[in-house]
């Protein structure tokens, strides 16, 4: 009885082939706009993520969790490959990224809800820092980044450390602008791949 259906079925197909043509044709339409909105979408999303401004007030205002999200985006914004990693085991990166010129950076956030009237990040941050950016998460670039400031004895120790150190300022500056951060840095390290840019 199976075989006597499957046979019969397959005898109205091979006379009414158009049925076939007619299915195909709208299959394809389908993927086509299918695949054309899903292009948009990753275009519009590639937009808004260049378009990314952040004013200093309203990194202040986000929780420590999302400033590290923020901080993500900003790094993405620049195009870079970044992820989140805070949290408890994180290994003092909240974040890390890959830029443009292949360079890994690890980068420890410290979000103070009173801005710059906040305790300063000291040097026993950075120590944490120097001990696991390197070593753990193969940075070629360690950085402290706070909404903050950093104490005085902060301040030389990162730069005897190779520690970089972006402060309120550095930070409204990047977030706010269309520069990316390795620009309003000193002494980055070399590209490790050449750039359309280079």
């Amino acid at each position: 009885m199976a075989v006597g259906l499957l046979a019969a079925v397959v005898q109205w197909l091979l006379m009414h082939w158009w049925v076939f043509a007619i299915v195909a044709v709208a299959a394809s339409a389908a993927g086509g706009l299918w695949y054309q909105k899903a292009q948009q979408r990753a275009v519009w999303a590639r937009v808004r993520a260049q378009a990314l401004r952040l004013r200093i007030a309203e990194l202040d205002a986000l929780d420590h969790r999302a400033f590290e999200f923020a901080v993500r985006d900003l790094m993405r914004r620049d195009g870079c490959k970044a992820e989140q990693l805070g949290g408890a085991g994180d290994d003092a990166c909240d974040v890390r990224a890959v830029d443009p010129a292949g360079r890994v950076w690890a980068i420890q956030c410290k979000h103070r809800r009173d801005g710059d009237r906040g305790a300063a990040v000291g040097v026993g941050v950075l120590q944490q820092v120097n001990g696991t950016a390197r070593q753990i998460h193969g940075a070629d670039i360690a950085v402290v980044l706070t909404n903050g400031r950093f104490s005085s004895k902060a301040i030389p120790w990162g730069r005897q450390n190779r520690i970089h150190l972006v402060d309120r300022r550095v930070l409204g500056e990047w977030a706010a602008g269309s520069r990316p951060l390795w620009d309003l840095l000193d002494r980055i390290p070399p590209p490790r791949r050449p750039t359309a840019l280079s």
